[in-house]
């Protein structure tokens, strides 16, 4: 993006369209028609609603106690805990450089590219360890208060808007900021962060988290499509992750935490644009770059969130259905789509580059340590060619729409009656289609 300190972590880079063993056009199109026949299959197969959002096996008596241990959950937090409070003090007294400090590569792709496999596997992971949560609760347990319980109730209509500002600010960190690699820049934000969550949550309570930490409501929306999930009474179960998905229920804020995430990965892949790159290196509008990428920025979440919402909102009309709560119902079915992207844009980043924060672990404070043996290791660049990676991208975009159409028509079929049902979708179908269409063709042209 031609910012100073811009290094390797940051170059979600991809492969062209010289990568795919068919032409770029026929990618496209092909992946557009895949989601249209899935829709029309849909039509014609699927005429009642079938996900409940409550099914589910539960699982045997033994094992659910295992994981759900107070030994292996506390565990597993004070890790968590400790590898935090490690990579904050690598950030103020190690290297001042990314290219020896851990810093950015464990932020950027261990812990933000990793928490999207970690929550597909093990559902809503960072809720149960969420060092945020660890410390608020010390610090309960130490005032003798109950963390669950603040000094005063959650603004009303607050749902996940608050998380919805946090994941702008990391998104626009990690993809606007000219010094976003600087692990002094790093760890004042973190702090900062932290400082701000954990006072909030000892005025509102623990569950100020599940509202407003950004990363917490990442995972847990992920974990949504996650096997491992839990019944009604709360006992773990192996579910159908649609039927998971389709239990989400809507929420002020949530349409516009999924905007962020899927206008952000459009930004990222708009950035990668020979269009983007002429815009850079000239002076576009007379613009610094900083104001001109976060506009653009803004105008990629802005522009998702506006088509999704006039679309589902059109999505009434044939059933003459009120279209006010309609972007609220239908916002779990742009869940897949934003997790079909986020694999697609980082999937190679966290297998090639995420090395690098294994390597540099072993010494975080520059110091000549090899803690872990790795300190000689090199980056492997040839566990992935580039062919593999390009049908991977593919592959991860068409599913995340084609689940997100499946989603999107059961609930449809709930909601609306008879054929008011597969035409109030034609909207919402055309935008997925779009989606799918620029989605691959940012990532994959040149």
């Amino acid at each position: 993006m031609g910012a100073p300190l811009d290094v390797t972590v940051l170059a979600h880079g991809v492969g062209g369209r010289t990568d795919l063993p068919v032409p770029l056009w026929m990618a496209i199109y092909g992946a557009g028609i895949a989601v249209v026949l899935s829709f029309a299959a849909l039509g014609a197969l699927w005429p009642r609603p079938r996900l409940t959002g409550e099914k589910g096996r539960a699982l045997p008596r033994g094992l659910a106690a295992a994981i759900d241990s107070p030994v292996l959950v506390w565990a597993l937090r004070a890790l968590v805990l400790a590898v935090s409070g490690l990579m904050v003090a690598a950030a103020f007294f190690g290297a001042p450089g990314e290219e020896s400090n851990p810093v950015p590569w464990f932020l950027y792709i261990v812990f933000w590219v990793g928490l999207v496999p970690v929550s597909l596997l093990f559902g809503p992971v960072w809720k149960v360890v969420n060092p945020l949560r660890t410390i608020h609760l010390l610090i309960a347990t130490a005032s003798g208060s109950d963390p669950d319980e603040g000094l005063r109730e959650m603004p009303a209509g607050l749902g996940y808007w608050p998380a919805a500002a946090s994941l702008a600010g990391f998104v626009w960190l990690e993809l606007v900021y000219p010094f976003r690699a600087d692990p002094r820049a790093i760890g004042l934000v973190l702090v900062v962060y932290a400082a701000v969550h954990v006072v909030a949550a000892s005025v509102y309570g623990a569950g100020w988290f599940a509202r407003a930490d950004g990363f917490e409501v990442y995972s847990t929306l992920i974990a949504r499509l996650s096997p491992l999930g839990r019944l009604p009474d709360r006992r773990l179960a192996l579910r159908n992750p649609l039927d998971n998905l389709a239990g989400l229920r809507a929420e002020p804020g949530l349409v516009g935490v999924v905007a962020v995430l899927l206008g952000s990965t459009a930004y990222d892949g708009v950035t990668r644009t020979q269009w983007w790159k002429d815009v850079s290196e000239g002076d576009a509008f007379g613009w610094p770059q900083v104001p001109r990428a976060t506009l653009t920025l803004a105008l990629c979440v802005g522009l998702v969130a506006g088509t999704y919402v006039l679309a589902t909102r059109l999505s009434g009309r044939p059933a003459g259905a009120d279209p006010r709560p309609l972007p609220g119902a239908f916002v779990h079915s742009v869940i897949p789509i934003a997790i079909g992207y986020a694999v697609a844009h980082y999937f190679s980043l966290l297998v090639l580059e995420g090395q690098q924060a294994w390597i540099l672990a072993s010494d975080p404070f520059g110091k000549g340590a090899d803690w872990f043996g790795t300190a000689g290791w090199t980056v492997n660049f040839t566990v992935l060619t580039p062919r593999t990676t390009a049908v991977t991208q593919i592959a991860a975009v068409v599913v995340g729409h084609i689940l997100g159409v499946i989603a999107a028509h059961d609930r449809a079929v709930g909601l609306f009656k008879g054929k008011a049902a597969v035409k109030g979708q034609y909207a919402l179908l055309v935008v997925m289609v779009a989606y799918t269409l620029g989605g691959v063709a940012l990532l994959l042209g040149t």
